[in-house]
C-alpha cells in the first residue's frame, strides 16, 4: 500500500517493538488524525470514501484491534446481540441458533450466547440477565416451551426482545415456524396416498409446537372424515420414537404415521424393520426438520422442512427494528414445505 508523502515513512509497531499496534500508529501509516481514525471506528459518515479505505488499509496491514470497550464508551453501543438457547443436541434449536447467529453477523454485530441450564422461567430470566449485564443492544430467545415462553413476559421492557418459537406471551414479539400448516401438509400427503387415517407420534407435554402439530394432525383428519387413533407421545429422540413404533408395529391395521420430529420418525423406522413391517410397502412414514441424514435413511424420509436460516433473518430484522425503537408485538409465522421422498406411498391394499 503506497503511502506517499501523506504517509510520512510510518514504521510498523513490532520493528524492534513487542507491542500492539494503537490507534495512533493506524493514524500514522494512513496519513490522518487520530481523530479520523476514530471516526472510520464508529462508523462516522462525515469521512471521505478514499481516507475511510486508507485507515481500513492500514488497520489491516497492522493487524490492529480496536478496543471495543473504549468504543462502546464513545457511542454508547456495544455492537453485540445475545442469543439465549439452552443446552440441547436436538436439531431444530441447533439449528435456529446457527440461523440466528448467520443473520447478526450478516447485519454487523457480534453475538453472544448465554445458554440456559433448563426450560424454567428461573433459569431463561437468569441467562437473559447475563446478557443485559455484557450491554448487548437486543435478545433473540429460543424459547420452545410454555414455561420459558412465560418467562419472556417478566423480562424488563427495556431492552429489545424477540422470541423464537411459538407460544401464548402476548407481548412478546414472536417469530416461528407454522407448525399447525406443517403438520397439515404431512397428513394430507398420507391421506390422499389412500390411507384410511394416519398415527401420530408427537413430542413432549410443554411444549407449544408439539400441541401445533396435534392441532394440524387433528385438523387433517377431520377434513378428511378420517378416525383419530389416539396420539403415541414420545420426546423427540429417536428412542421415543423406536417405542412408539413398537406398538404402531403390533396394530395390523396401521398403515401410516406421522412423527412430531425425525429423530422419533428414525426410532419408527427401526421398530418396524424389526418385525418385518415394511416401509413404504406396508406402513408410510413422514417426518418433520429435514435434518440432513433424512435423505439417506432406508427408505429416504419424506419429512416437512423448516427454513432455519429464514427464521434466523427474520427474527434478526425484527429485533433490529425494535432496537431502532419501532413498538412490535408482531406473532410471524413461517409457511415450512413438505420434501417428498420415498417413505410414503400408497397402501398395499
Amino acid at each position: 500500500m503506497s503511502r506517499g508523502a501523506e504517509g510520512g515513512g510510518a514504521q510498523r509497531p513490532g520493528d524492534g517493538e513487542h507491542r500492539p499496534p494503537v490507534m495512533m500508529d493506524v493514524a500514522r501509516l494512513a496519513g490522518v488524525s487520530h481523530q479520523t481514525v476514530s471516526r472510520v471506528l464508529n462508523g462516522h459518515a462525515k469521512v471521505r470514501q478514499q481516507t475511510r479505505q486508507r485507515v481500513l488499509d492500514a488497520m489491516r496491514e497492522l493487524d490492529y484491534q480496536p478496543n471495543s470497550a473504549a468504543r462502546m464508551l464513545v457511542t454508547r453501543r456495544s455492537n453485540t446481540l445475545g442469543i439465549v438457547t439452552f443446552d440441547s443436541t436436538l436439531f431444530g434449536p441447533s439449528s435456529m441458533v446457527y440461523g440466528i447467529e448467520q443473520a447478526a453477523r450478516a447485519a454487523g454485530y457480534f453475538v453472544t450466547i448465554a445458554s440456559s441450564r433448563s426450560l424454567s422461567r428461573s433459569s431463561v430470566l437468569e441467562a437473559v440477565n447475563r446478557l443485559r449485564e455484557q450491554a448487548v443492544e437486543g435478545i433473540v430467545a429460543i424459547v420452545p416451551k410454555d414455561s420459558a415462553v412465560d418467562a419472556l413476559a417478566s423480562v424488563p421492557a427495556g431492552i429489545a426482545l424477540v422470541g423464537v418459537g411459538v407460544g401464548g406471551a402476548a407481548d412478546v414479539p414472536m417469530v416461528g415456524v407454522d407448525n399447525t400448516a406443517g403438520a397439515e401438509l404431512a397428513v394430507h400427503h398420507l391421506l390422499d396416498l389412500g390411507h384410511r387415517t394416519v398415527h401420530h407420534v408427537s413430542g413432549p407435554a410443554g411444549w407449544p409446537e408439539a400441541r401445533e402439530r396435534v392441532a394440524g394432525w387433528q385438523k387433517a383428519l377431520a377434513e378428511a372424515g378420517a378416525a383419530e387413533p389416539e396420539v403415541l407421545v414420545g420426546d423427540w429422540s429417536a428412542r421415543s420414537g423406536y417405542q412408539a413404533g413398537q406398538a404402531v408395529a403390533r396394530d395390523p391395521e396401521a398403515t401410516a404415521v406421522f412423527c412430531g420430529n425425525d429423530q422419533m420418525a428414525l426410532g419408527v423406522l427401526r421398530a418396524l424393520s424389526e418385525v418385518g413391517r415394511r416401509v413404504p410397502d406396508d406402513v408410510s412414514v413422514v417426518g418433520f426438520d429435514d435434518i440432513p441424514e433424512a435423505p439417506y435413511l432406508i427408505p429416504p424420509l419424506t419429512t416437512v422442512r423448516q427454513d432455519f436460516g429464514e427464521v434466523g433473518r427474520r427474527s434478526m430484522e425484527l429485533l433490529l427494528r425494535i432496537a431502532e425503537g419501532e413498538q412490535s408485538h408482531h406473532r410471524i409465522h413461517l409457511t415450512p414445505r413438505l420434501v417428498v421422498r420415498t417413505s410414503a406411498a400408497r397402501p398395499a391394499s
